[in-house]
């Protein structure tokens, strides 16, 4: 039996709307995404169980490291991946790298969405004001408040708005390698700040939740504004079908 839905969801749910499926999706995958960072967010102000089972955590693994010190410039070197000036550099590299005119929208997609990103981290940090972990053998020192890992969700961000960005330039072998390539470069960087004891497990849960609902609220609107741009283009003769 055919359901008579009305005209307005009957659009949001149709793939051939420009606003339609897609959209929708999105926004769905965004709301899906943010009530776990919400459950996670009042855990982390109500410093209920969860947030002492972090502590207990961030010292067992504070313990583990302070008995291996070997492993600890590794660690260093994988979170440097995820400091800011390090992004900062590869949003920089690749811009220059993708640029050309056909390609601009792509070039201020990642570096938008990437500045947008840290500057959520920055005003989320100020609302909640968490604390660092405070462990009993430091191995590694970081600045200012701890919920959401900056790192985590930078990185989530930037490395993702990349592979977004060159997504069209890769030969479809290369697509799934970039994505397992991505995908563990952001746990990496993520599990290192772990380890070194400057983030409870539930800062890193939080800035890579964080980090997708930024990311995929930003791709969908690069996805229409490109496909906006690519309509006018085609209706006044100048499309570039490598843009």
């Amino acid at each position: 039996m055919e359901i008579d839905l009305p005209r307005g969801v009957r659009a949001r749910l149709d793939p051939a709307e420009r606003y339609g499926l897609r959209l929708t999706l999105v926004g769905l995958a965004i709301v899906l995404v943010a009530v776990p960072f919400s459950t996670l967010t009042f855990q982390v102000l109500d410093q209920g169980g969860l947030t002492r089972a972090d502590g207990r955590l961030a010292n067992s693994l504070n313990r583990w490291v302070h008995g291996r010190p070997g492993v600890v410039p590794m660690l260093d070197a994988v979170s440097f991946l995820g400091k800011l000036p390090v992004l900062f550099v590869v949003v920089a590299v690749a811009s220059l790298w993708l640029w050309r005119p056909s390609r601009k929208r792509a070039v201020i997609f990642l570096a938008v969405t990437s500045l947008g990103g840290g500057i959520v981290d920055s005003l989320v940090k100020a609302a909640v004001d968490r604390p660092r972990p405070v462990v009993d053998h430091p191995v590694a020192t970081a600045l200012g408040k701890s919920f959401p890992s900056g790192h985590a969700m930078s990185s989530t961000v930037t490395y993702g708005a990349l592979l977004v960005a060159v997504w069209p330039l890769l030969r479809p072998g290369l697509r799934r390698l970039a994505v397992v390539f991505t995908v563990m470069l952001v746990l990496a960087v993520g599990t290192s700040r772990l380890f070194l004891g400057v983030h409870f497990v539930t800062d890193v849960v939080g800035g890579y939740v964080l980090g997708l609902a930024w990311l995929a609220g930003a791709t969908a609107v690069f996805a229409v504004w490109r496909e906006e741009v690519v309509v006018a283009e085609v209706v006044t003769g100048v499309y570039d079908p490598e843009a």
